[in-house]
């Protein structure tokens, strides 16, 4: 699990708004996690076969970025991953104000596929 705060430097539109492709950012780090733990190597991704943009991300939003191995095969790994708005802010009541929400916004879900070649696979062999 990753969490991080997207920041005005990772809005790329008007209003704050943080580009979709931040969340695949995110994901790509996840995996990168997931796969040294099954792995013990970074290995690579090869493809994203589903990505659903679900609601909006803003600057000063903290996202939680979550993903799973669901089917592992001699060097591919199958994952599926969420991103989730745990806090937003409350610009309407100061600069500084944040609201932890009590139900997380599914703000992104995937799925895909990273490739871990049998000669760096250290682990499970």
């Amino acid at each position: 699990m990753i969490r991080l705060r997207m920041s005005t430097h990772d809005a790329h539109y008007g209003g704050n708004l943080v580009n979709g492709a931040r969340m695949l950012d995110l994901f790509g780090d996840v995996a990168t996690e997931l796969l040294i733990m099954q792995d013990g190597d970074e290995g690579l991704f090869r493809a994203y076969d589903n990505v659903e943009f679900l609601a909006p991300v803003y600057a000063g939003d903290f996202i939680e970025a979550v993903g799973e191995i669901v089917e592992v095969g001699n060097s591919s790994r199958k994952m599926v991953f969420e991103a989730r708005k745990v806090i937003a802010p409350r610009p309407d009541i100061s600069d500084s104000a944040a609201d932890v929400l009590e139900e997380p916004i599914v703000v992104c879900r995937a799925s895909g596929t990273c490739v871990t070649p049998k000669k760096c696979q250290r682990k499970n062999n």
